[in-house]
């Protein structure tokens, strides 16, 4: 177990550097094998062609020489000079048995070739690199010697730069194929990341390959079901919701009618509970898809400072802290009423409320509201943002509410493309942090 989870700790986390690396591998390693296979058949293609013109270019040369007078031979040896031997008049160097196979071999075929009348052998001179002798003696006593230094020709100067421009074909090659197998997937994740609960959110193209345009549909299937399924809930709430709101006026009346008492009081402030309650269900099935109201352009920063002097003339302890200038394409109500929540919650549990417009190290503009009260645990900082979560395990209204009113503010920013998010305050409190689109 501990080897595979090595194993994968080396692999790159992104698919697309996995293909690249798996078949950028592959094609080298073809590659390579090809050149390999190649060298070796040119190596003893060239060795056969070497031996064959070897054995008999020597007996030529050796008989040559052989028959010319004494006082000519040494004008004949630069003549007969190959690249990778040449004549000497005379005994040569002193040296050992020959130490290699091929040595011997050619030595063999040199015999072979020349005949038993000119009493050949061989000596080794030196091994690195690897240089012997076959030494010859001619019909009238004179000793002749063949000196060999074994060699492949170089390769030619301009294989390397094949080679190189072979690698750069390969990744390039192996980029475009990455590239075309791995986009079906990034828009996939990209429509993922873009799906909204509102089964009218954007669509998926359905070109391309047969797999693609399948995925695709199916994403948008998916998509669709998921919209239906959600506005078939939130229909039902808000009906619900709504449906209720008769009975409990009537009941309301029926007991205003009645005599004052203790009783009556705590029943008109349960109904009044009940109330809120119903209407706050009702505003939440809205919150989902953002209303009717229709998207604006909005002077973000003017907009919030408004609504700030709009709670200080009232006499609640609200400041703003920092502004940027900028714009956004927004649904103005809703921002209101999601602020609005936002600000009554920091007043509420912290006693003031400080409202800030930044912009992050990506450039995306965000609004934090921030207050010093008790904050919320790390542990529900996502889940009171769930519907009917309340921190309060008294289930008392008048102290945790509904558990709504922080869901209602994340659908509505979901609704217009934005995030609402919470986090703890550095010092103690809480930071609830809306990133607009």
């Amino acid at each position: 177990m501990s080897e595979a989870k090595t194993t994968r700790r080396w692999l790159p986390r992104s698919m697309a550097s996995r293909l690249y690396l798996i078949i950028f591998a592959g094609l080298m390693l073809a590659q390579g094998l090809s050149f390999a296979l190649l060298y070796t058949e040119r190596m003893d293609s060239a060795t056969a062609v070497m031996f064959n013109t070897l054995e008999h270019d020597v007996g030529t040369s050796v008989a040559v020489i052989d028959r010319l007078p004494a006082s000519e031979r040494s004008r004949w040896l630069n003549r007969l000079e190959r690249d990778n031997y040449f004549y000497i008049l005379g005994p040569g160097e002193p040296g050992n048995t020959l130490k290699t196979d091929r040595s011997a071999y050619v030595v063999g075929l040199i015999a072979k070739e020349v005949g038993p009348d000119y009493h050949v052998f061989g000596n080794t001179i030196s091994m690195s690199p690897e240089r012997y002798q076959v030494h010859f003696t001619l019909h009238d006593g004179t000793p002749l010697t063949l000196e060999i230094t074994p060699r492949m020709k170089p390769l030619a100067t301009w294989l390397p730069f094949v080679f190189i421009l072979q690698v750069i074909l390969l990744l390039l090659c192996t980029w475009l194929a990455v590239r075309l197998a791995t986009r079906p997937l990034t828009t996939l994740a990209q429509a993922a990341d873009a799906m909204t609960p509102a089964a009218d959110g954007p669509r998926m193209s359905q070109e391309g390959p047969t797999e693609v345009a399948r995925a695709a549909r199916a994403f948008n299937t998916m998509q669709e079901r998921i919209g239906r399924h959600l506005k078939e809930r939130l229909h039902i709430l808000a009906s619900i919701s709504h449906d209720l709101q008769t009975p409990i006026t009537r009941m309301r009346l029926r007991l205003e009618a009645l005599d004052e008492s203790p009783e009556q009081q705590r029943i008109l402030d349960d109904l009044r509970e009940l109330e809120h309650l119903v209407k706050e269900g009702v505003a939440y099935a809205r919150s989902a898809h953002g209303g009717s109201e229709t998207p604006v352009k909005l002077d973000v920063g003017a907009f919030v400072e408004s609504l700030v002097f709009d709670y200080q003339d009232v006499g609640q302890p609200v400041t703003m802290n920092g502004n940027v200038t900028a714009t956004a394409t927004v649904r103005q109500q809703a921002l209101r009423r999601v602020l609005g929540n936002l600000i009554d919650n920091a007043v509420k549990y912290g006693g003031s409320a400080e409202v800030a417009l930044q912009r992050d190290a990506a450039g995306a503009l965000s609004i934090v509201v921030s207050d010093r009260g008790p904050g919320i645990p790390g542990n529900e900082l996502e889940q009171v943002l769930q519907p009917f979560y309340r921190l309060e395990s008294s289930r008392n209204r008048h102290t945790g509410g509904t558990g709504l009113g922080l869901a209602i503010a994340s659908q509505l920013i979901a609704s217009i493309g934005g995030h609402l998010r919470l986090a703890q305050r550095e010092g103690g409190g809480l930071q609830a942090i809306i990133t607009l689109p």
